[in-house]
């Protein structure tokens, strides 16, 4: 069985052939400030770089924000110019890409499958996957399978309210997770600071380009103290949300990547799981906290597994 996997990104689309299991092929192109077409598009296109898409099973698409998996519609992606309301994003696809079966659900659903199955979550019970790039996802395997939830918002970590966070999220609530670990806010913040006459070097090195986790990686080991005091508060209300999952689902394992953590690296994973030690309702727990495994290979890949179920 052969499927082409899209992970759909604030930054970038990454895609993925897979043939039988194995990934055969990839192609990653750049994620358009447009809109809705300008993303159909994009994504379009790095299916055509893969191959002929009638060649292949199914497209699997993992779309960031709360997805109706049923309908393949993306139901809200604040952090997607465009998909701020219902689009019916499998059906648009499904129009520019010769009729091919499309599937979609939540990018961090789909990077949850297949660490799940091929990578550091295999074996896992009950598995929290947080993904930590342009905003906060996350997606939540029970007993094998993903839960949705009846409206497709389960996981959605980024949203949870953590106490003592007082910006606005992207979503336009105040107190959300996403609000002080989503690189995308912490940019805000970093050029608002800059702004106001405090130095740093998140703005000399990303100057008007978006603030990439690469940027993030560079200030930190230049000793900027604004990067620094974004990142303790990311880790501390990450600490605070993964304590408050574990303490509701009972997990076992949490599974952390996405761009900025794959940049920053085991570093931050482990400062992360010692926020979350720090919080736990039951100290004894054998909750482990993990880097990802696949990379950023992982949310194509699982967006592949889809097509096969």
């Amino acid at each position: 069985m052969a499927a082409i996997g899209i992970d759909l990104g604030g930054t970038k689309i990454q895609g993925v052939l897979v043939d039988h299991g194995d990934v055969v092929a990839d192609a990653k192109v750049a994620t358009p400030p447009g809109g809705v077409d300008d993303v159909v598009a994009a994504v379009a296109d790095c299916v055509g770089r893969l191959g002929r898409p009638t060649s292949v099973d199914g497209v699997g698409v993992g779309a960031p924000g709360v997805v109706d998996a049923a309908t393949g519609d993306v139901v809200r992606a604040p952090n997607l110019p465009g998909f701020e309301a219902r689009v019916p994003l499998a059906a648009k696809l499904g129009e520019v890409l010769d009729g091919v079966r499309i599937v979609v659900d939540n990018d961090v659903n789909a990077a949850v499958v297949a660490e799940h199955r091929l990578g550091a979550a295999r074996g896992a019970v009950a598995v929290l996957g947080v993904w930590v790039g342009t905003g906060v996802g996350g997606g939540l395997v029970l007993d094998g399978r993903v839960r949705r939830g009846p409206a497709g918002g389960a996981g959605e970590i980024g949203h949870m309210v953590v106490a003592g966070v007082t910006r606005r999220c992207g979503c336009g609530q105040l107190g959300h997770l996403e609000a002080v670990a989503g690189r995308a806010a912490m940019e805000v913040e970093a050029r608002r600071r800059h702004d106001t006459g405090e130095h740093t070097a998140l703005v000399e090195l990303a100057g008007a380009k978006r603030m990439k986790s690469s940027v993030f990686d560079k200030a930190l080991s230049a000793g900027d103290a604004v990067a620094r005091e974004l990142l303790d508060e990311a880790v501390a209300a990450l600490g605070a949300a993964v304590a408050s999952a574990a303490a509701l689902v009972d997990l076992d394992l949490v599974v952390v990547g996405g761009g900025l953590a794959d940049k920053l690296g085991h570093q931050f994973v482990g400062r992360v799981e010692q926020a979350v030690r720090g919080r736990l309702f039951l100290p004894a727990s054998a909750l482990r906290v993990v880097p990802a495994s696949l990379g950023d290979l992982a949310g194509a890949m699982g967006a592949a597994l889809l097509v096969s179920g």
